[in-house]
């Protein structure tokens, strides 16, 4: 059994159904909802843990990877996967060490390149769709922002333990020359970065390393290692059972959206060209304490008719550059910083969303952001999912296990293409 750490629900399952439509079975757990129980009743080929740590300071993330690494090798786990922001937004540093720390290992192979989502590692700068890192949107991140492109010195200022490079040059000679330089650098240095040009550098990579006990980065590897593990596995192709898994009688589907992207900005208003009906979630009402739950009030009764009704409809957090930079500028003055203002939009968007799956039995739901789908998560007491279909490259549908049967849409912020909230509901329709 392969064992992966996410730092975010969304992170989990982009990595998950990698392996999923390998035909591996793929489970994910939150930390906080380990069931081992469940596990060593029904094994999955592939295990995942969500820690929900990117939000974090790094003295708590280290302790969640820790414990998340030590669950999945008490609970069997030979082969082991850190998963981190495909741009290495996060406790990227405390996390790794974590992971060797507590396998008592001293290397790992770090990949951080995801072509299909345009994300590429070239002398070890890191690109989003040919921009460099600190020139691309996620340089505005409001709790991360990354200011510098070079992922060998980002990584080396979270670490004491050394940082090395793979080159491009080395990885296009083929898998053993980058055996060879594996083992070449295993003495050398603590955390070996390999440069990603396209899809055949990953697909060398992975033949490479496929005997490695650890790596972390992103999902894209795992594409192509997926595939050279389900070829040594007698498992078979994983069956969607989920259309005996009925949403309530309800033909529409319910979004929410979190993530302050510029992506997920796109997708919310190609959504609302294609006339889904969406209600705006204040930011700045939720700082005022006597509009707060009036505005709260009125958003879900509208939401809960459209549903009923039995069209589709999407709650989404105030997104305008002009009032988001308001709400940071009033919560700053009322003492809370970025991390406070995220996490209050995140519990208010996931509160009204569990009220309204409350007020209508809704079980189809399509959620944006990793810290808004952790949120409605844990509101809605999903503990495990399993995952189904890749709807876009790291996007896939899940199945909520070991309590209501939710049907599942949890979408990064900064994947997916314009009309993905479209494609996925119809998805969701179709399950």
């Amino acid at each position: 059994m392969n064992g992966i750490v996410a730092d975010d629900i969304t992170g989990a399952n982009d990595i998950g159904i990698m392996y999923a439509k390998a035909g591996l079975r793929t489970d994910v757990y939150t930390l906080d909802a380990w069931n081992p129980e469940a596990v060593a009743a029904d094994r999955p080929d592939v295990l995942i843990i969500d820690t929900n740590s990117r939000l974090d300071q790094p003295e708590e993330a280290y302790r969640k990877v820790k414990l998340a690494t030590e669950t999945l090798r008490e609970a069997g786990c030979v082969k082991f996967i850190n998963k981190t922001c495909s741009v290495f937004r996060g406790n990227i540093g405390s996390e790794f060490d974590a992971m060797l720390d507590e396998l008592g290992a001293s290397f790992a192979v770090v990949v951080l390149g995801f072509p299909k989502n345009g994300r590429t590692t070239l002398g070890g700068v890191h690109y989003v769709r040919g921009q460099l890192l600190e020139e691309s949107e996620f340089r505005r991140d409001p709790v991360h922002p990354m200011t510098e492109s070079n992922l060998v010195s980002i990584l080396q200022k979270q670490t004491e333990r050394s940082v090395g490079l793979l080159p491009i040059e080395i990885v296009e000679r083929g898998a053993a020359a980058v055996r060879a330089e594996i083992e070449r650098q295993r003495s050398i240095c603590s955390y070996l970065i390999v440069d990603v040009r396209d899809q055949d550098s990953l697909r060398i990579i992975a033949e490479a390393v496929q005997d490695e006990p650890i790596l972390c980065g992103s999902s894209a590897l795992s594409e192509e290692s997926a595939v050279l593990l389900a070829s040594k596995s007698e498992a078979g192709v994983v069956a969607s059972n989920a259309e005996t898994h009925g949403d309530g009688g309800r033909s529409g589907v319910l979004c929410a959206a979190g993530s302050l992207m510029p992506q997920t900005a796109a997708q919310i208003a190609f959504a609302k060209e294609s006339g889904i009906e969406a209600f705006e979630l204040d930011s700045l009402l939720l700082l005022e304490a006597e509009e707060k739950e009036s505005h709260v009030a009125s958003l879900i009764e509208q939401a809960c008719s459209v549903l009923t009704a039995g069209r589709d409809c999407l709650v989404h957090a105030s997104n305008e550059p002009e009032k988001v930079a308001e709400t940071k500028r009033r919560a700053a003055a009322l003492g809370s910083g970025n991390t406070d203002v995220s996490r209050l939009v995140s519990e208010a968007l996931s509160s009204v969303i569990a009220r309204i799956v409350e007020g209508t039995g809704q079980r189809k739901l399509l959620i944006a952001g990793g810290e808004t789908s952790a949120a409605v998560c844990e509101a809605l007491g999903v503990g495990g999912l399993r995952l189904l279909r890749e709807i876009e490259p790291g996007l896939p549908s899940c199945l909520a296990i070991g309590g209501t049967p939710y049907l599942l849409v949890l979408k990064s912020g900064s994947f997916g293409s314009e009309p993905f909230f479209v494609k996925a509901i119809e998805h969701l329709k179709e399950l």
